[in-house]
C-alpha cells in the first residue's frame, strides 16, 4: 500500500465534453471511461507552465483519486483530412531522403475518428505533501497554459478546484485519498439528480465507483508518462484499486425508500 497521505487537493473535472486517451492511435482516437493518470499529471504541467520537454519526475510521485460522479455518454465525432494545396496526402513510407511519399495511388481525403465523454464529471483527489498541494492549488487558480480535460479541445468548466464546506479560503482537505473523496459532496448535474430522484423507490446512499492509485493494487493501468516530449514520449505501468464510495442522497428520504435497489432475477422472467 501506498503510504497514508495527511491532505488532498480535489478536483472537479466537468466541461462538455473530455477524451482520455489510452492506447489508441493515428487514424482512430478513443477515449476511456475516467481520467488517466498521463492526463491529470498533463493537466498539473499545463497549470505550472511547464513545457512538453520540462522535467515531470517530481509531479509522477503524486498519488491520485478518481471518483465518478457523472460518466457521461460517448460522443463520435466524424474527421476527414485534406491538403488545402489539393496535392496527394502523404503515406506512412518515406523516401531516402527521409521525406514522406506521396499516397500511391492518391489519396486526396482521408477518414480519422474521435470519441468524448459527454457531460461527464469526475472528482479527482491529488495527495502530496501539503507545501506541494499549495504549489499545485496556486498554480490551478492562476494556470500558466490554458486546461484541458484530456485533449485541448476539451477546456474544463468552473469551478475546478472544490475547497471544504465552510472552509472558503483553504484548499487542502484532511486525509487519505478515499477518506477524502468520501467527503465531498456529490457533483452530478441537476438533470442527473433529478433522474435519480424520479427513482421508485428512491436510493437512500449514492454508490460511486472510485479507482486509486495502489502500490498493491490487482488491476494495471498502461497510462503513466515518462515524458511529455513528442520525440520520446513513452509510458509505464501503475498499480490501482477500484472500490467504492457511498455518498447520503440530496434529496428527502421516507419510508419506503431502500438503500440499494431490489434484488433482481432475471431468470424469474423464464419462470425458473
Amino acid at each position: 500500500m501506498n503510504p497514508p497521505a495527511t491532505g488532498c487537493l480535489v478536483l472537479r473535472l466537468a466541461g462538455p465534453v473530455q477524451s482520455w486517451g489510452g492506447t489508441s492511435m493515428f487514424n482512430r482516437r478513443e477515449t476511456l471511461a475516467e481520467p488517466t493518470k498521463s492526463g491529470l499529471v498533463g493537466l498539473l504541467a499545463a497549470a505550472q507552465g511547464r513545457r512538453r520537454t520540462d522535467p515531470i519526475e517530481d509531479l509522477l510521485d503524486l498519488t491520485f483519486g478518481v471518483r465518478t460522479d457523472q460518466p457521461g455518454t460517448l460522443l463520435r465525432d466524424y474527421h476527414t483530412v485534406s491538403d488545402y494545396r489539393g496535392v496527394p496526402l502523404p503515406s506512412a513510407s518515406v523516401s531516402v531522403k527521409g521525406t514522406q511519399k506521396p499516397t500511391s495511388p492518391a489519396k486526396y481525403t482521408h477518414v480519422t475518428e474521435r470519441f468524448y465523454l459527454q457531460d461527464a464529471v469526475f472528482v479527482v483527489a491529488v495527495a502530496a505533501p501539503d507545501p506541494v498541494l499549495a504549489t499545485l492549488a496556486e498554480a490551478l487558480r492562476n494556470p500558466a497554459f490554458p486546461l484541458a480535460l484530456g485533449r485541448r479541445a476539451c477546456p474544463p468548466t468552473q469551478p475546478l478546484l472544490l475547497t471544504p464546506a465552510g472552509q472558503p479560503d483553504a484548499t487542502v482537505w484532511t486525509g487519505t485519498l478515499l477518506e477524502v473523496l468520501e467527503q465531498v459532496p456529490w457533483q452530478a448535474g441537476k438533470a442527473h439528480r433529478d433522474k435519480l430522484q424520479r427513482q421508485r423507490p428512491r436510493p437512500r446512499r449514492i454508490g460511486l465507483p472510485v479507482t486509486l492509485d495502489d502500490l498493491d493494487g490487482e488491476d494495471v493501468r498502461m497510462d503513466l508518462p515518462s515524458t511529455f516530449d513528442p520525440r520520446h514520449r513513452s509510458f509505464t505501468a501503475r498499480r490501482v484499486r477500484q472500490t467504492w464510495v457511498h455518498l447520503p442522497a440530496p434529496y428527502e428520504t421516507a419510508e419506503g425508500d431502500a438503500d440499494s435497489p431490489p434484488d433482481h432475477d432475471p431468470f424469474a422472467l423464464l419462470g425458473w
